[in-house]
């Protein structure tokens, strides 16, 4: 594959990636399983003179670089993820978006795994820094947001602390913290005329770095057992996201 490409696998992401840009699908590669499931793409594509093909288990399997390729392959131009803008938090605020945050979320599939709980539960921007110990949109992340990737709007930071002391004047910004906080139960219901939230989940070992702990407004737990610290930061995002379900737009 060329650099400005990516291999998008399974039918939900690669149907959602053909529903927002048909155009991106340069090549598309399916098994037998699937043939009869990808007739409107195959049209389109031959229209434009474009490689679709049924190939055998193996072949799909070196196309993918995965044996979780879910019968379809497709490669399609990868879009960049752009900065953020000067003027967009103000949008954001004004428009009373909710906004999630990583803080250096390392594991591809967890990354993949949120950006598919926050379409499921309508979040439009996920904001992440470009640092070495923060995953990026890949393979792994593209096959697991199962076609979330389509739905939410990413967007990346220099760095995320300072991006969040910025934003704090427009945002009540929570991060997501395993003790010394506030239990989610008994975090305060926002305002009607409040500020929109943003919602910050860490590190899956290391959790908030301390300057972005700083940033935030308030720290919230999820409460459990005792019986182990955490919940995985995937499963802690869908948790979070569904109790703050009233403020998401």
């Amino acid at each position: 594959m060329n650099r400005d490409e990516i291999a998008v696998c399974g039918l939900a992401a690669v149907q959602a990636v053909f529903a927002r840009d048909p155009h991106s699908i340069r090549r598309l590669f399916f098994d037998e399983r699937m043939a009869r499931r990808v007739g409107g793409m195959s049209s389109v594509l031959a229209k434009a003179r474009k490689v679709y093909r049924l190939v055998e288990p193996a072949e799909l399997e070196r196309i993918a670089d995965t044996v979780h390729h879910g019968g379809i392959v497709a490669i399609v131009t990868q879009r960049p993820v752009p900065e953020v803008g000067p003027e967009e938090p103000r949008q954001w605020a004004e428009q009373r978006q909710f906004i999630l945050a990583l803080d250096r979320v390392g594991n591809p599939h967890n990354f993949g795994a949120i950006v598919r709980t926050a379409a499921f539960f309508g979040v439009k921007h996920l904001v992440f820094a470009t640092t070495p110990d923060q995953a990026q949109v890949s393979e792994a992340a593209y096959r697991v947001a199962e076609g979330g990737m389509e739905s939410v709007a990413l967007h990346r930071v220099p760095d995320l602390a300072s991006s969040l002391v910025a934003w704090r004047d427009r945002f009540e910004i929570l991060g997501a913290a395993v003790d010394g906080a506030v239990p989610l139960h008994k975090l305060r219901k926002p305002l009607a005329q409040g500020k929109p939230r943003l919602l910050v989940l860490g590190n899956e070992e290391f959790g908030l770095t301390p300057e972005v702990a700083a940033a935030c407004h308030t720290r919230v737990v999820i409460p459990g057992s005792g019986k182990v610290e955490s919940l995985n930061v995937s499963a802690a995002a869908a948790v979070l996201l569904w109790t703050l379900h009233g403020s998401v737009g």
